[in-house]
This record gives structure tokens, sequence and C-alpha cells, in this order.
């Protein structure tokens, strides 16, 4: 007798019409979030009415929320969300507060109660954290400016959530008490906080290597969904949701060695159930109601569009960011989000929402989700458009560099224009100070501006996708340029922008990720350095070179992994024992400059002073006057301001070193 599970045929019903329409949609170059939600509304109750459990696969969507989250939070840190802490509680804040203020001027405008339109409110101002984190992910733009922006806003957003569906009642007038309420979500809150932050400092980190030093795959995979799971259900408990929760576990297990080994088990848990999430919002839209009233249902989420992407883009101006991140920010928060539908279903149990009204909402809010992906992937050449249009006016275009003034000095000519402040432009900028390089610094953090402005760096506020910007630090003239940024789209921007006004210009480029080598150098790139990947190979470099491997060897092994051919290693004989005794682990290749004046060796020469024979060194090289002397005689003599290469062991140079400085 066969075992009946209702739920295995509509699994297999969702996961066959999803691999179709996919592939389909793959064929013509769409995302695949869009495959998967055209095959929601296909196979739900409004199109073919292929699927029976429809609660059962939104619960099995919640699991793909949750792990979503769960990822999200193990590739960030407890440092890193607090230093967008502001943007979190000052851009949050403005984001959801302009938005509701707008919606509820339009809504009773438009003939709404003064309830609904409140509550219209809460349903606009909240974004889609799945879809947009998702996207933001798959583009490596987490880090950018713009991605901290957003993920700052929807952290916001999802803890705003809680206290909006505690408010509906009220609204409806049936509320209890809601300062009480308020108060102990408050509290609860504060405790899941100090829980997050001494879970991730001491207690995880210890179990975690407990449970690795085992070295059981399946064990390490229970314990890391197990954490999941329990932090997610005990922050659901405490009145905060479900994917909140899950954030909050990932930053716990992102405090510990073990976080990407983890990120890499949860990862293929995470798409599975990631597509029952976007199957399960396709299937609310109703495909009739939709065709009925499709030209109001357009004209409404445009309207959303816009606003919504103005509101993020004052909310992060008012962050003090430049123009460009601002327009990205909009155009990544401008569609309406999952837990919006959570609380739709509040307003429709407390009679504010009509059925009418909240098909007309879950219609809008799946055609914003639907452009989503179209949007993000193209923000940077709509964000390009908009700026390059409002720079007919040049006042206007002054006001929007805010302030990007050039910096009162000689013009520059054969310079460096270092691009991002982090910290590879601050050691580029430390190394050509120190070595009398001309340099200029360009970087879009306000604040960051004004204080190395006041250190007496040469630093600009400006954003380098502008012609303008570039024109100001003499690009034409510049040696070289470093774009030393974290974002990779806007790095592309930076370097198409930089090739139309100089092919000649030397630019090197940083990225975090191998996989945008090629890329950009197809942009115009001349050098790309990813950066994890030449910091390994300067390790093993310098490793090699003090065992005295062949210099000839030691780039033979580079130039193979660049390449990607491993096997060099295979072909490596090993110094023997015996071998390696013939070498002197502590001889070394020094550079002694000559600076004492009185120093009994001026002008004597080699052999008078007997170098080799007095301090078992050998003079290498020589350098004077800008000039470098490699063929040394023993009737060289040594002068002040001399810069001398000497080889020998580290005790002997120091003793001859101390004649001269």
């Amino acid at each position: 007798m066969a075992v009946e599970f209702p739920l295995l045929k509509d699994i297999i019903v969702l996961l066959s019409s999803s691999i179709v329409v996919v592939l389909v949609l793959n064929k013509l170059k769409l995302p695949s979030i869009i495959g998967l939600l055209i095959t929601g509304i296909i196979i739900g109750p409004y199109g073919l009415k292929l699927i029976d459990a429809v609660h059962e696969v939104e619960l099995l969507s919640e699991i793909g929320i949750v792990l979503l989250l769960f990822v999200i939070g193990m590739e960030f840190s407890l440092k890193q969300l607090y230093s967008i802490g502001k943007t979190v509680f000052i851009g949050g804040l403005v984001q959801v507060g302009l938005t509701v203020l707008l919606t509820f001027a339009l809504g009773y405008w438009m003939g709404f109660s003064l309830e609904a339109s409140v509550f219209l409110g809460f349903l606009f101002s909240l974004s889609s954290t799945a879809i947009v984190l998702n996207i933001l992910q798959s583009n490596n733009a987490i880090s950018s400016p713009h991605g901290k922006n957003a993920l700052g806003i929807l952290i916001f957003q999802d803890i705003i959530v809680v206290p909006m569906m505690l408010v509906t009642p009220i609204l409806a007038g049936q509320g209890g008490e809601l300062g009480l309420e308020l108060l102990a979500l408050l509290l609860k809150s504060i405790l899941v906080v100090a829980g997050t932050y001494i879970s991730a400092r001491f207690i995880a980190p210890k179990i975690l290597f407990v449970i690795a030093r085992t070295k059981n795959k399946e064990l390490f995979l229970m314990f890391t969904i197990a954490m999941c799971f329990v932090i997610s259900y005990l922050t659901s408990q405490a009145g905060l949701s479900l994917a909140l929760g899950a954030f909050l576990a990932g930053l716990i297990i992102s405090e510990s060695d073990y976080s990407h080994q983890a990120t890499s088990t949860i990862l293929p848990f995470r798409e599975f159930f990631s597509s029952f999430f976007y199957v399960s919002i396709g299937m609310l839209m109703d495909v009739s109601f939709f065709m009925d009233h499709a030209l109001v249902i357009v004209f409404v989420a445009i309207l959303v569009f816009i606003f919504k992407a103005g509101i993020a883009l004052v909310a992060t101006k008012v962050l003090k960011y430049n123009i460009r991140t601002a327009l990205l920010t909009g155009f990544t928060l401008f569609q309406i989000g999952e837990f919006a539908f959570i609380l739709s279903k509040v307003g429709i149990q407390y009679g504010i929402l009509t059925p009418v009204a909240n098909q007309y909402f879950l219609s809008i809010s799946i055609l914003t989700m639907l452009f989503t992906p179209f949007i993000i992937n193209n923000s940077g050449k709509m964000s390009s458009w908009f700026i390059k249009f409002f720079y007919k006016d040049k006042t206007l275009a002054k006001r929007l560099e805010e302030g990007a003034e050039p910096i009162a000095e000689a013009e520059r000519n054969n310079h460096l224009i270092i691009i991002g402040y982090g910290m590879n432009g601050k050691n580029l900028a430390l190394a050509a100070k120190k070595t009398g390089i001309d340099y200029v610094i360009l970087e879009i953090n306000a604040e960051t501006v004004k204080k190395e402005r006041e250190n007496g760096e040469p630093i600009l506020y400006g954003d380098a996708v502008h012609e303008h910007i570039l024109d100001t630090v003499s690009l034409e003239k510049a040696r070289v340029v470093v774009i030393a940024i974290s974002d990779p789209q806007a790095s592309k921007a930076i370097l198409v922008k930089i090739r139309a006004l100089s092919a000649s210009v030397f630019v090197l480029v940083r990225t975090r990720y191998v996989a945008e080598i090629e890329p950009l150098l197809a942009l115009g790139a001349d050098e790309v350095i990813p950066e994890e990947f030449e910091t390994s190979i300067e390790i093993f470099s310098r490793v090699l070179n003090n065992y005295l491997i062949p210099i000839d060897e030691i780039e033979q092994i580079t130039d193979s992994i660049r390449s990607d051919n491993y096997s060099i290693f295979n072909k490596i004989e090993p110094l023997s024992a015996n071998n390696l005794q013939r070498f002197t682990p502590n001889l070394k290749l020094v550079c002694v400059p000559f600076r004492n004046a009185n120093s009994s060796f001026l002008e004597k020469s080699i052999a008078e002073l007997e170098i080799r024979k007095k301090f078992y060194i050998s003079i290498i090289a020589i350098y004077r006057n800008g000039e470098l002397i490699t063929h040394i005689t023993s009737k060289e003599c040594l002068k002040v301001d001399d810069l001398i290469y000497v080889s020998g062991e580290k005790h002997n140079i120091t003793a001859f070193k101390l004649h001269l400085v």
C-alpha cells in the first residue's frame, strides 16, 4: 500500500515547473528570481492551481528567508554592524518616517480613512530584505557603500515592523496597553543584543572549536543549522522577527574562525529553500484581478518606484554620502517587501485593510519585486544617466559635488592619483609620501576628508566617476591611477570614465575577488590586484626567499600560480639537509646609510678599511648622488650620505653599521 505524502507531489510540481521556467528565462538572459516569481504566478491558486499545500510551501519559504539572513550575518561581523549603526538608526528612521508621512498624506487626500492611510504608510515603507540582499550578495556589493546603506535600512525595517504590528490593533480601536507592550519589546531587544554579543565573543568560538576539532562534517553541519534555528526561535519568542534572529545567529558565528566553513556548508540549503520563498510570493498574485486593473496597478507601481527611490536617496544624503551612492541606494530599496505581506494580514484581521485594497497592494508589491533585479543590475548605468542629465545645469552640478573644490596647490604633473582612502589607500599614500612621490587622494566619505585635510593630506571630496572630479586632479597629466575602493561596480564605472579621458595613464585596480580580474582588464585596467590572492603570493615569495630558493624559481612558481598552473609545486625538488647546512639562516642583504660625518671610515677606501677581513661582509653596491654604483673595487671610498648595500650575517652587519650612523 502506497504511503500518502501530499506535500511531496507539490514539491515535485514546484521544482519541475521552476526548472522549466528558469531555464527558458536563462536563455533570454533574465535573472532566476524573475523565473521563480513567474513560476509561482503560473502554478499558484490564482493560476493553474497545480499546488494544493500552499500553506506548507509558505512555511518552507520561511526557512529560505531564515537561511538567507543567516548567511548574510556570517559574512558580516559585530565590528561591521557597529560601523553601520548610524545608517540603521538615522537612515532607517528617515526612510521609514518619510515614507509613512508621504503615503499617509496621499492616502488621506485620496479619501482613505485616517487609520487606513497610516497603515498603508506602514506597508509601503518596507522593502524586500530577501530579494535585495540576495542580489547584492550575488553582485559582490554587500560591502559597497550603497550595499551597507541598504543593509542598515533593511535591518531598521525588520526591527520597526514589530512595533507596527503592535500599533495596528490600536489603529483599529482594539488595542491594549501599547506603552507597556513597547517597553517589554525594548527590554527584550536589549536582552537579545546583549545575548548576541556575549555569545559571539565568549561562547560560540569555544563551542565551534570543540566541534571543529572532531573533524566530523555531519556534526559541524548539525550544530551550524541548530545555531541558526535556535537563535531565530528565541528572537521570535521575544516578539522580534525570525529573519532578524537568523541575522544575529550569523553574526555570532562570524566572530569565530569557522564562519567561512559554516557559510559553505549552509549555501546549498539556502539556495534550495530560497526558491520556495520566491515561488510562494508569486502565488499571492491574482492574475485575473491584475488584468482587470492593470493600468491602475502599473501607474501606482511607477509612483512607488519614484517616491521610494527618492526617499531612500534623501535618507542616504542625510548620512552625508555622495549623490551616486544615494542614487544607487534609492534604486536598491524602491520595492515593497515580504514583511509587508505579513503586516497586511494583520490589517485584514483587524478590518483596516479591505480584501480589494489588499489585492491592489499585493499586485503592486509583486510587480515592484519582479522589476527589482532589472533595476539593481542596471542601477550603475541609471545613476550615471541621472547625474549626466542634471550636470547640464552647472549650478546644480556644483552643488551635487558638495564642495569638491580644487586643492590649492601648484598644477600637478606626473603625479599619483589614489581613489579611495581605506587601508590600501592610506598605506599607498604613506609610501608615496616617504618616497617623495607627488600624490592626490579622492574620497567620498565627508568625515574622512575633513579629518585628513586637517592632518595635511592632499585629499579631495568627490566621486571619481565624474569627469569634473578627474579633471580637478589633472588626470591627463597623471602617471599612475590606483582605484582602491571596495565597490566593484563603482570601480568599473570609474575605470570606464578614466579610459574615456586618458588612454595612456597607468591604471591599477584593487579588487577582493579573482573573478573580477578579467572584466576589469577588458575595461582597460593595466593591472588588477586581487587582494587576498596577492597577499598569499607575497607571503610564500618571502618565505621561499628566506630559504634561499633561487629567485628565478620563485618567479617561475609565482607566474604559474597566477596562470592557475599549480603543478609547478610538484616539480620543485626540496633542498636536502646536507644542502641546507651550507646556507646561513642569518644571511641578509641590507641597505646601510652612511650618516656619521665624524666616522673614522670617511673618505677611506675599502682596501684600507679591510671590511671583508674585519666584518666578514661584502659590499654589493653603493647609491650615491642619484646613481647606483654596482662595480665596486677595493679603491672605492665611502662618503657621507652614501647608501651602502651589504651582504652578510646579521650580527656582522650590525657591527659595521655602528661605524656609519
